[in-house]
C-alpha cells in the first residue's frame, strides 16, 4: 500500500489530535509522532503550530469561507432561504467540528494571544464568516431580495451565532446531541431569520 504524502499525514494527524486533546494540549512533537515523521519534517511544511491549525481549518473542515465568498460575488439562482439554509448547515458543521479545538485556547492566555496574532497575520479569524455572510446579505439587498432597512451585519451575527451556540449548548445534555437534525436546524434558523429581514 502506498503511503500518503508527509504533508497530508501531518495535517490529518493535527486535525485528529486537536479535536481530541484541544489545540492548547497538542504539541508539534505529538503531531509528528502521529503522522509518522520527525518534528523537523513537520517544520519543513509548517512554520508554527498556529499555521498548521489554520491549514486544518481551511483544508480539513467544512468550508464556510468559500461558500460565503461565492454567494457574495453571485447570489445565484437559488432563493435567499435556500442559500441561508446551506450557510447554516455548513456553519453548524464547522462549529461542531472546531468547538473543542477553539475552546481549549481560552485555557491558556499566552497561546490564545499567539493564535490571535497568527490569525491576524494570515488575514483570518472568527469575524471573517460574519463579514462574508454580511457581504452576501448586502448583495441580496442590492437585488431587492431582502429588505433595504435590514441590518446585514446583525443578521449575519444572529445566524452564525445560533450555529456556534448549537455546537456548545447541547454538549452538556445527557445525549450530548441537539434535539433536531442538522438539516431541520439549518432550515428552521434560515426561515426564522428570513422572516425578520424580508
Amino acid at each position: 500500500m502506498e503511503q500518503r504524502p508527509t504533508r497530508v499525514r501531518i495535517v490529518d494527524a493535527a486535525r485528529d489530535l486537536m479535536r481530541t486533546a484541544g489545540l492548547a494540549r497538542t504539541t508539534t512533537k505529538e503531531i509528528a509522532k502521529a503522522a509518522g515523521c520527525s518534528e523537523a519534517a513537520l517544520y519543513k511544511y509548517f512554520a508554527s503550530k498556529e499555521e498548521l491549525f489554520l491549514t486544518v481549518l481551511s483544508e480539513r473542515l467544512p468550508q464556510l469561507g468559500g461558500l460565503l465568498g461565492t454567494l457574495a460575488a453571485d447570489p445565484g439562482g437559488r432563493t435567499v432561504e435556500e442559500n441561508l439554509t446551506e450557510v447554516a448547515r455548513q456553519a453548524a458543521r464547522f462549529y461542531e467540528q472546531t468547538f473543542a479545538v477553539l475552546a481549549s485556547l481560552y485555557a491558556e492566555p499566552q497561546l490564545k494571544q499567539r493564535h490571535d496574532e497568527a490569525m491576524r497575520t494570515y488575514g483570518s479569524g472568527p469575524h471573517k464568516p460574519i463579514e462574508g455572510l454580511a457581504a452576501y446579505l448586502r448583495a441580496e439587498q442590492r437585488h431587492g431580495r431582502i429588505a433595504a432597512d435590514a441590518d446585514p451585519l446583525a443578521a449575519a451575527s444572529l445566524l452564525l451565532g445560533a450555529c456556534a451556540q448549537r455546537a456548545f449548548a447541547w454538549e452538556a445534555t445527557p445525549d450530548r446531541r441537539p434535539p433536531d437534525s442538522l438539516d431541520d436546524f439549518a432550515s428552521a434558523v434560515a426561515r426564522t431569520l428570513l422572516r425578520g429581514i424580508s
